[in-house]
């Protein structure tokens, strides 16, 4: 599912409290609720085993049906607000962190995980319990995670002053900010409850941005995003004009690519071969095509589900038919859904080089002191062959081997002899 990890000084690696949200109409309840629910025969998404679905819980049930529950709810509680073809009826976030976070606390400590984020979510503005349509916990996919559906709801006045409970997505965030607010609170409710996970740096100090719920799968895939990126194209009936928006997602995609994966992918190839050496002297090539199979698998676990992006299609299709709102809304609605696109996206592709560099640090680390151990132990060799036999001194030793061998027992100096040399010969 999903993943953040966090490069800090010396290659300290922590795990990060994630909470993300998508809004849903209600065309899109069937589909999300058959997904959460495992209603499905099959599913799309590869990386959903249904042999290990026994392993899902719920925290809270749906009473019927996602769209059933919203009807009784709203109906119960006697919720205000105008329902339109195009309102926003429902909310759904996804709660996780990585596996290195959920291997380490282990399955008791990870239940109170999602309870404890259940909680928070029940206390988040004042939503109340109620409210919550379900609250799914998926143990059959790559990364443990929550669906948490809920309805939007903000507990106000009317215009006489009597207080009311109001659906209202665009109210409950009104706020500019509202995603970080939601997340800062989040990420110390999580502590407070003694989790020992990582907020990470705002994005007006790290210029990343967030990733939808439907992208934002364990780890990164640069050829899955592309995909993605691709399949955004599907949404164009939402644009008044397609060369318009074709020129915005071209604009998008050149500049993740020249500001976001070109800087890194230079950073990562400096790292790697600046530790290359180390590979050789141990004997440890690495293998490239291994490597690049393993970051694929890694990258591939970007995507939950598909059906989600299907049912988004067809909405859009339908959408498009209805004429209850003006041009200029759609046009705007889009708009603002692109730019957040692009910032979660961006925001991705961030995390997915940071995480190679850790990893290739660590790797670096690791082979210096393999080295250096090694090296510590030929001379404590020497010193007892000198002494069990009664030879030379070591220094002795090792200067006449040297001399007459013309090898060096410094792994790095005979390394770059034997470097120098190679392209002497290449030279000629």
């Amino acid at each position: 599912m999903l993943v953040y990890l966090a490069i800090q000084g010396g290659g300290y690696y922590m795990s990060y409290a994630i909470i993300r949200n998508q809004k849903y109409k209600r065309e899109n309840l069937k589909g999300i609720f058959r997904h959460n629910e495992r209603k499905n025969e099959n599913y799309s998404n590869k990386n959903i085993d249904k042999e290990k679905s026994y392993l899902n819980y719920s925290l809270k049930d749906p009473k019927y049906s996602y769209e059933k529950d919203f009807e009784r709810i709203r109906k119960e509680y006697n919720l205000k607000g105008q329902i339109k073809t195009v309102s926003n009826i429902a909310c759904e976030y996804i709660i996780t962190s990585d596996n290195e976070f959920f291997n380490k606390i282990g399955e008791k400590e990870t239940r109170r995980f999602f309870e404890t984020a259940y909680k928070f979510v029940c206390e988040y503005k004042n939503l109340g319990e109620q409210y919550i349509l379900s609250a799914k916990v998926h143990n059959d996919e790559d990364t443990p995670h929550m669906h948490l559906v809920f309805l939007p709801v903000v507990h106000t006045k009317d215009k006489k002053g009597n207080d009311i409970d109001k659906l209202a997505c665009s109210e409950f965030w009104k706020e500019k900010d509202s995603y970080r607010r939601l997340q800062n609170a989040f990420y110390e409710y999580i502590i407070l409850h003694n989790f020992e996970l990582e907020r990470g740096l705002p994005k007006e100090e790290t210029n990343r941005t967030h990733l939808s719920i439907e992208e934002y799968k364990k780890i990164t895939n640069y050829e899955k995003t592309k995909e993605i990126l691709q399949d955004i194209t599907l949404e164009l009936p939402e644009v008044p004009s397609i060369e318009d928006f074709n020129k915005v997602v071209f604009k998008r995609n050149e500049k993740i690519q020249k500001e976001i994966i070109e800087p890194k992918d230079k950073l990562i190839e400096k790292l790697y071969s600046e530790n290359k050496q180390l590979h050789r002297e141990i004997e440890r090539q690495v293998n490239v095509i291994d490597e690049a199979e393993k970051y694929q698998k890694e990258r591939d676990k970007i995507l939950e589900d598909n059906e989600n992006l299907h049912n988004k299609v067809y909405q859009m299709e339908h959408d498009y038919k209805v004429k209850s709102n003006s041009l200029d809304f759609r046009y705007n609605n889009r708009k603002e859904e692109l730019e957040k696109e692009f910032e979660e996206k961006a925001f991705n592709l961030e995390y997915e080089y940071k995480y190679k560099i850790n990893k290739l640090e660590k790797e670096n680390n690791k082979l210096h002191k393999i080295i250096k151990t090694f090296e510590e132990t030929v001379k404590k060799f020497i010193k007892w062959l000198c002494k069990k036999f009664d030879l030379l001194s070591g220094d002795e030793i090792v200067r006449d081997f040297e001399k007459e061998t013309g090898n060096s027992l410094n792994a790095e100096k005979q390394f770059t002899k034997q470097e120098k040399f190679r392209d002497f010969e290449k030279e000629l």
